[in-house]
Parts: C-alpha cells; structure tokens; sequence
C-alpha cells in the first residue's frame, strides 16, 4: 500500500473525527459515562459510625482498637483505562452490503478513542492479526486520540490471518492497571484457543467484544456456480450454491462456530455488541451501552 503523505493522514483522520462526533457526544451524554464511570471504587479513610451507615463498612480492626464503631469510606476510581483491540486481518476487508467491516471498527476505534480522550481518561490501541501488528500503550491527551485513529485507518498489516489468543496473551502480561478492554473482530477464529487467553484477561479486566459481520459469511443465496475465496488464506474453490445440502452445510459450519462463541463470551460474563456491515453500528453500541451493561 503507498504511503499516504501528511496531508492525506489529517484529511482523513479529520473526517474520522467529524463523522464520529455525534456517537461520541452520545457516548460522552449518558452511556460512556453510566457503563463505566464508577466500575472501581478504591479506600479514602475511615471515620467513626453514623446512624444509617452501612453496618458491611464497618472496619473491625480499628472498632476494636478504639472501642466504639468506625467505617470505611471510599471513593470512585475516576482515572480510567480504556484499552482498543482491533482485529485489521484481511477477513476485515469484506462486505456485500453496507459498510466494511474494517471501517466500522475504525469509527468504532475513532468514536472509544475520542470519548476516552474527553473524559480524560487513558486510552490505547492493539492493531492484530496473528501477530500483534502495532501496540500503543494507554494515554491521555487529543493529540494521542488522533494517533491512534490515524494507526487505525494507515496501518498496512504485515499479515492476513486472525489469531486473537496473540493479542490477548500479551495484554494479560503489560497490562498492569485494571482496564476496559474492547475487542473488536469479526471472530472468524477458533473458538478452542480463545477459552484459556480471555479467561486469564478477564480475571483482572473488564471485556467487551464488539463482533462485526456480514449476511454473506452467514448465508449463501442461490446463485449458481461460484467461486469462493478464503479471505484470509486466498485459497479459491469453485462451488454450487444450487446445491440446497451444500447451502445447509455452509450454514451449520458458521452457525456452530457463532454459537461457539457466544456460549465462551456468556459463560466468562463478557458482553457482545454483535454489528451488522448493514446496520447502524451507532445504535447497536448506544443500546448495548444503555441495556447491556450492567456493574
């Protein structure tokens, strides 16, 4: 892919900028802030018991030290992480209607980013495929959203495959400071080697999947001979879609890699935002955030 010269990399990333300022004024409005502000408390100080007071606050050690009744007063954890996974795998590259799935999750990056950056919050960027493509550590500040949403739509991947348990391993190891970590991927990856790398995520971080999609990678149309290629291999063959028991197969392969996926999220508590490349992904976000999440 050419270079982009300077230029092109502020153009671009201004209409990223202006094209996901509503989704962030809604994030910022009411979801952003009820999802995730006040997912940590941490202790303040201990003062003596009042009447009304939460008897499961009271500190027995200092009680009994001082003879009379004290509590345990703490306050929310403003200072948030929020960390972006985005898968950029050539699978990424792919829709028959709507949008591709890669520029959804650039907005979805740009928009995460950017409610970050507002609420002075820390966030950073993973770039993967099967290898972990580009890795920019949380911070604050606009002028670090605007890097991380340039990465987001310039980086060129050096590999075309999907390996998530990569980028998953590695964060569990530098990721010192309870984070939010989104994952964003089409998930076209093997549901086994996932288990163990979001289990051991999710024991000190708090996940959310955003799974993108297409209606063709779900469902084939009758349409005769085709040839199919493997977005991520390029391996070509040539198909009948006539075929009504071909068609089921099709259908009951990626159903079963979905329901796969869906039972390992549920049953490790990680919420899915599922999107559509024909859907408003906005609305999908706004209604999970304000539904789906509940601490």
């Amino acid at each position: 892919m050419e270079r982009p010269t300077t230029s092109q990399i502020i153009s671009k990333v201004r209409q990223i900028e202006i094209k996901t300022n509503r989704p962030v004024e809604g994030l910022i409005s009411g979801a952003y802030l009820s999802a995730f502000k006040g997912t940590g408390i941490e202790f303040s100080q201990v003062r003596e018991y009042q009447a009304g007071d939460d008897p499961r606050t009271i500190d027995w050690n200092v009680t009994a030290r001082m003879n009379h009744p004290f509590v345990k007063e703490f306050i929310e954890e403003r200072d948030l992480t929020i960390m972006i996974v985005f898968d950029i795998s050539r699978s990424s590259e792919f829709a028959t209607v709507g949008s591709l799935k890669k520029d959804i999750g650039i907005e979805l990056c740009a928009s995460l980013a950017m409610s970050a950056i507002r609420n002075n919050d820390n966030v950073g960027l993973m770039l993967t495929s099967d290898i972990v493509e580009k890795y920019i550590p949380p911070r604050k500040g606009k002028k670090h959203g605007f890097r991380i949403i340039r990465e987001a739509i310039f980086h060129d991947p050096v590999h075309d495959r999907t390996d998530l348990s990569v980028p998953l391993v590695k964060l569990s190891r530098i990721l010192k400071k309870k984070s939010i970590v989104f994952v964003i991927s089409d998930f076209q990856d093997d549901p086994l080697k996932l288990k163990k790398p979001l289990q051991v995520l999710k024991n000190r971080h708090d996940i959310i999947a955003v799974k993108l999609w297409d209606i063709r990678e779900h469902e084939l149309p009758d349409i005769g001979l085709i040839e199919l290629e493997d977005e991520e291999t390029g391996e070509q063959v040539l198909v009948d879609t006539g075929d009504p028991e071909f068609r089921m197969q099709f259908k009951d392969l990626v159903k079963s890699r979905n329901e796969k996926i869906s039972h390992l999220t549920k049953r490790l508590e990680i919420g899915m935002i599922e999107i559509s490349t024909s859907d408003d992904w906005i609305k999908s976000v706004l209604k999970f955030f304000n539904c789906g999440v509940s601490r």
